[in-house]
């Protein structure tokens, strides 16, 4: 299945740039799409180019992930899975995804960019449908780790904002444990990353202000190491991306978290003049650093 002349033109940095050769958009769901409220009515997809250069899709109900190979002269066999963020009402996906996806590659990383469901099916619960078509994907990408020459043992998620709350839900979860009816054979691999990163991930205290980590969250002795970068002016994210790092510490997950004093939220891989751009550097440092590139 093509991607749609208004997601490759969002694309095309990566294509004219040759970084990425060929992505491949795979439907999530070949049947229905599980669990959708019914008689769910409404527009079909909606992706616009915002002045802001941020390539916004809406109203997202068929669900996919793109897969970005890495160049072959690159490819180490690492590969992350990208979930965009937008506040679970949209996605942005250039800032947040394809980006990505090019940084990913310069590192020969092969990239997986997941169009989730948007916007909320509930405003209280917003994650478990997006959940959903997290869990699908990995088991989608380790599926096909040998058909697309990368590492079943180095499959990492990623994600920015409501992205880096899916991140942590996807990869907390019980991964053996299906979230849905089974499908075919991909639910016969483990939607478990290998590592997590999840960058200025939002949600991570309870609806109500509790500075407790909200019930999705469960975090584990045997969960996967996480990356994370915030900024301590991105409202309460700089403070709970710290308590998720003292968790961590105590129950003696690998962790490495980095706070910058400046930068808001929202900035993705973009150079906004401030110290917090480096974050990008810093994340291939761990990942080398952690064996994840070898």
């Amino acid at each position: 299945m093509g991607l749609p002349a208004i997601l490759v033109a969002a694309c095309g940095a990566l294509v004219a740039s040759q970084l990425v050769a060929q992505p491949l958009e795979l439907e999530l769901w070949p049947g229905p799409v599980p669990d959708e409220p019914r008689l769910l009515e409404r527009p079909k997809e909606v992706a616009e180019m915002g002045e802001d250069g941020v390539f916004r899709i809406r109203l997202v109900d068929r669900p996919s992930m793109t897969f970005f190979p890495a160049p072959k002269e690159k490819a180490n066999g690492c590969c992350v899975v990208v979930l965009p963020g937008g506040g679970y009402n949209l996605l942005a996906w250039n800032k947040e995804g394809t980006e990505v996806a090019e940084w990913l590659n310069r590192m020969g990383v092969a990239a997986v960019v997941v169009k989730y469901r948007v916007p909320r099916r509930s405003r209280e619960e917003p994650h478990p449908w997006p959940l959903q078509d997290a869990q699908r994907a990995m088991r989608m990408t380790r599926s096909r780790a040998s058909e697309w020459g990368i590492d079943p043992g180095r499959i990492g998620l990623m994600g920015f904002s409501a992205g880096g709350h899916l991140t942590l839900a996807a990869g907390t979860a019980d991964a053996d444990e299906l979230a849905y009816p089974r499908i075919d054979v991909a639910e016969d691999v483990s939607a478990r990353p290998d590592f997590l990163i999840p960058i200025y991930a939002a949600y991570l205290d309870k609806p109500d202000g509790e500075l407790e980590f909200p019930k999705e969250i469960q975090l584990s002795k045997d969960m996967p190491p996480v990356f994370m970068a915030v900024t301590f002016d991105d409202e309460q994210r700089g403070s709970d991306a710290a308590r998720l790092f003292v968790a961590l510490k105590k129950l003696g997950v690998s962790s490495e978290l980095h706070v910058f004093s400046k930068g808001g939220h929202g900035y993705g891989l973009r150079d906004i003049g401030q110290p917090v751009s480096g974050w990008p550097r810093l994340c291939g440092d761990w990942l080398k650093a952690s064996g994840f590139l070898e």
